[in-house]
């Protein structure tokens, strides 16, 4: 009989997998919903001792106390890192790890690395300035969101998260979590909450591109599910987990391929594209028209993160490579850029990035440095929000393709600038060029409405080209008439906004 282990995250405790746990017993199973020290329900007062060893040793205990070999160990949010500690104690004991909409913890990883807000790691941070054993008070209404999408979350069960919440103690944040290694290889499973941002589509993305961490997890054979719904599933869909769970503790689930073929942001161009001359500064490439004097230009902006250590770089993926040649043979200067994209918390250095390589090329005596377009794709959508909210008068016109034009939940960006959906209502009339895939992923689609209606709203000068039939990066995936057809359209009202030719 299998023995799930149900560890709840931040200022949550067993209570939260009431629902699961009651549907795991149901179907045969047993189920243990864990409140940690100092985290009963409403708790107060900062409780001694109550950090992140204190909690594996705990865990460490109950799981002594179990009787059988097949202990599932479930962690969600904060939960992992005692689950992990735990398991690294216990590797004999534990037949799988789940991870609840969480990353996976390194050794001497502190669980406030895990945390997407980058206000409460702050907050975080100062109050264990003043008091290293005192406790994050416990959030209320829309300050939930700060660890999490409520999407599907019922009124009534925001409200029992919100009375029932107890304070965190600060110590369970910041004590880095110590891992022999015992347990790395332990069969592990990820339930991934698309409508907090995180999805299959997303691991196999970043593991295409080179990511370490996700190569890893196809090489370890981790498995993943879906669920469509926000950070608390065991609130939200607790049928729908339980049945993730009992399949997860029989080895079932989808595992990322190991990439041999290859990926498709590196697949050609989808239209043959006569060859222009290239140049390369630093980050920047400036590919060149066949023209007399300046020439206006063309920037285009990638999206990511891209890891740090990912070859070739976005400025030599086909897909650049073939917009700006496309935008050079057609009169104008095609410009590619290497932006530090390389982590979600880097949206401020890329902008500096993109900021300082619009300066090199309108300084170049080969461009017109007052006719310049911006073209953002994909997670680079959300660099055009400080050029939309006050457009500079050399700004001729913005460009996105497949643009996430909204941080996404538990990005931790809620209070940041990078936010085009709003930052259009500065953009005046501008012209902004949207090409819109009719196959995008879900959690995208809803940003680039979002920013489609507060355009409509504003009264901004929108043009949309949609691509029914079209996958995000479709240019290098989707290699149609009608997707060339897009792209050209797309390319041409650009270079017409900037009085390029385009004949």
């Amino acid at each position: 009989m299998t023995a799930f282990i149900l560890v709840a995250g931040a200022h949550t405790g067993g209570w939260v997998w009431r629902q699961v746990a009651a549907g795991l017993r149901g179907s045969g199973a047993r189920a243990y919903e864990v409140t940690l020290t100092g985290m009963e329900d409403g708790g107060g007062a900062a409780v001694p001792g109550a950090d992140l060893e204190a909690h594996i040793e705990e865990l460490v205990r109950l799981i002594d106390r179990v009787e059988g070999q097949d202990v599932v160990l479930v962690g969600h949010c904060y939960g992992i890192h005692p689950v992990r500690g735990a398991a690294d104690r216990r590797p004999g004991r534990i037949s799988r790890i789940v991870h609840v909409d969480v990353g996976i913890p390194e050794d001497g990883d502190p669980a406030l690395e895990l945390v997407p807000d980058q206000t409460v790691r702050e907050r975080v941070r100062s109050l264990a300035q003043e008091n290293s054993a005192g406790t994050l008070p416990a959030p209320t209404g829309e300050e939930w969101q700060r660890w999490g999408s409520v999407a599907g979350l019922p009124g009534e069960a925001l409200a029992r998260l919100t009375e029932l919440a107890a304070p965190q103690p600060l110590p369970t944040l910041t004590q880095p979590l110590r891992l022999s290694g015992a347990a790395a290889g332990l069969p592990t499973t990820g339930v991934l909450c698309t409508a907090n941002g995180s999805s299959i589509a997303v691991v196999e993305a970043m593991a295409a591109l080179g990511d370490p961490a996700s190569r890893a997890l196809a090489e370890l054979g981790v498995t993943f599910f879906e669920l469509d719904t926000g950070h608390w599933p065991m609130l939200s869909a607790p049928r729908e987990l339980v049945d993730v769970l009992l399949r997860a503790a029989a080895g079932k689930g989808h595992r990322v391929a190991t990439v041999r073929e290859r990926p498709a942001h590196l697949r050609p161009f989808l239209m043959d594209v006569e060859e222009r001359p290239r140049e390369r500064t630093g980050r920047v490439d400036l590919h060149l028209p066949d023209a007399d004097g300046p020439r206006p230009a063309v920037v285009f902006v990638h999206g990511g993160p891209v890891p740090a250590g990912a070859r070739p770089t976005p400025r030599d993926w086909p897909a650049f490579v073939g917009y700006a040649q496309y935008v050079a043979n057609l009169g104008a200067v095609g410009v590619t850029v290497d932006h530090r994209l390389h982590e979600l918390t880097a949206y401020g250095r890329a902008a500096e990035d993109i900021a300082g390589a619009i300066e090199l090329v309108r300084a170049d005596p080969r461009v017109d440095g007052a006719r310049v377009a911006l073209w953002f794709v994909s997670a680079g959508g959300l660099l055009a929000a400080d050029w939309l909210a006050a457009p500079p008068s050399w700004l001729r016109c913005v460009a996105a393709s497949y643009p996430i034009l909204a941080p996404l939940p538990g990005w931790g960006l809620a209070d940041t600038r990078f936010r085009p959906a709003t930052a259009v209502r500065g953009a005046g009339r501008l012209p902004i060029v949207l090409t819109r895939v009719g196959l995008e992923r879900p959690e995208i689609a809803v940003t680039v409405e979002e920013f489609v209606s507060a355009a409509e709203d504003c009264g901004a000068a929108l043009e949309v080209i949609d691509v029914p039939l079209g996958h995000h990066g479709f240019e290098t995936i989707d290699p149609t008439d009608a997707s060339r057809d897009a792209v050209d359209r797309a390319v041409r009202s650009v270079l017409g906004h900037l009085g390029a030719d385009a004949d």
